[in-house]
């Protein structure tokens, strides 16, 4: 294929790990179709990581070696770093500085970052008029970031919620199909790398929630605030509920959801990670394995789904590179590529967090209780004194466990604050020998 007579665009690659291979990779094997799409040749010139002998199946000997990332940024013969090294603060934080500060372009998959310094390093990329770009941040290799910046730039969005978390929804689907408990297909995720040896931030939803927070930002213009999103993660989830939930017509789904609505003539922003009830005829029901998954719901464009992997070298690269390309093509100008957040950080809006409890829905409760007399009638006691409706109760015995029983009921469509209350209701009391689990119904 014909290419350009522009000079290559230069990178560096900061973090060798996986993803950053992966890039190597990719831009080793589609070279020449990335310089047709692309206008121009994408070189790597430099690279860095924290151990410059280690075998990573790839020879990096024609790179340009820095043991001080940040150093990087300095470098007269780049003109784009690719921040591959992960964490909120620390190292990674430093070299987007001091890239951004060099006047260099700036790729990252880093969604922690982003999520707390994303306004931040936007407004020095802005200042500087260079491009902050992060499409392989959130949901792998789908196009979501791009999606919601350009795709659905025209429509006023509403809502945009999904399945940001692959450790999750394999671990939950997984469980669905296999009658599994959590703790043990949790050991198989591990075994098969789809979980970390310490997955506290997959199974307890703060990976998910870094997510929601930057799509949040961008899909309703407003400042990224992930100390507001409320997160619950899957652990309380059991083999139990998953086979509940399917006699009932749905699946469980650790479900990120965003939506802005109007709090006393005051536009609110709501930003929540928590398991849900998926009807299993919802476009997000067949979603398995370590798949992702973003619904984005425009007043023109109506309902879209964005679908695809979540995670893996070869996704996350694919969307590190698309960004690399976007670059290319502008000349690294932010007057070109755009925004970081698609509207400048001045422009976008302070909005408080919204109180979800005015809010109706149906929810699926989960009651750990002594297999006693007395305790149905106190359930449905604090479930009337809450002003909750009970549509359907079912108990059911655990065999092995001394008596003790789960006691699952469906509400009638309430506010959140009336579950909220009848929950509250039953603290302290004897009668429940654990946290009762409330997982929300999703609506179609």
């Amino acid at each position: 294929m014909a290419t350009t007579a522009l000079p290559p665009l230069r990178i560096a690659i900061a973090g060798l790990g996986t993803v950053g291979v992966g890039v190597m990779r990719l831009l080793a094997a589609n070279g020449e179709l990335i310089a047709a799409r692309a206008g121009r040749a994408i070189e790597v010139t430099a690279v860095s990581a924290r151990d410059r002998s280690k075998d990573r199946g790839v020879d990096i000997a024609p790179y340009a070696w820095e043991d001080d990332m940040t150093a990087l940024g300095a470098r007269d013969d780049v003109d784009v770093v690719a921040e591959l090294v992960g964490g909120s603060d620390g190292p990674a934080l430093a070299l987007s500085r001091a890239a951004l500060s060099g006047g260099k372009g700036l790729v990252t998959a880093n969604k922690a970052m982003i999520a707390h310094h994303g306004l931040a390093l936007a407004e020095q990329a802005e200042a500087q008029g260079i491009a902050l770009k992060f499409e392989a941040a959130v949901a792998g290799g789908i196009p979501v970031v791009k999606g919601l910046r350009e795709g659905t730039s025209a429509n006023a969005l509403t809502k945009v919620y999904g399945i940001l978390n692959g450790t999750c929804n394999y671990i939950l689907s997984e469980m669905e199909a296999t009658g599994a408990d959590f703790s043990e297909t949790l050991d198989e995720a591990k075994a098969l790398g789809y979980a970390e040896a310490d997955p506290t931030f997959d199974i307890e939803g703060i990976d998910a929630a870094h997510k929601l927070a930057i799509l949040a930002a961008i899909a309703f213009g407003a400042k990224v605030d992930f100390d507001a999103v409320h997160v619950n993660g899957i652990v309380q989830v059991r083999a139990a509920d998953i086979a509940q939930a399917d006699a009932l017509g749905f699946v469980i789904r650790l479900i990120a959801e965003a939506d802005v609505q109007d709090e006393a003539g005051t536009a609110k922003l709501l930003q929540r990670v928590r398991p849900c009830l998926v009807a299993k005829d919802h476009p997000l029901a067949p979603v398995d394995g370590p798949t992702n998954a973003v619904v984005a719901e425009g007043n023109f464009s109506g309902r879209l789904l964005f679908q695809g992997a979540g995670a893996g070298d070869g996704p996350t690269a694919s969307a590190v590179v698309a960004d690399l390309i976007d670059i290319a093509r502008a000349s690294g100008r932010q007057s070109e590529t755009g925004a970081p957040f698609s509207i400048p950080v001045a422009q976008l809006a302070s909005l408080g967090p919204a109180d979800p409890g005015h809010r109706t829905e149906r929810t699926y409760l989960r009651f750990t209780v002594n297999d006693r007399p007395g305790v149905l009638a106190e359930i449905t006691a604090a479930m009337r004194d809450g002003d909750v409706s009970i549509e359907s109760l079912i108990q059911q015995g655990r065999h092995g466990d001394g008596g003790e029983v789960l006691v699952a009921m469906v509400t009638h469509e309430g506010r959140e604050a009336n579950v909220r209350r009848a929950l509250e209701l039953l603290k302290g009391s004897d009668s429940l020998t654990g946290e009762p689990l409330v997982l929300p119904i999703l609506p179609n």
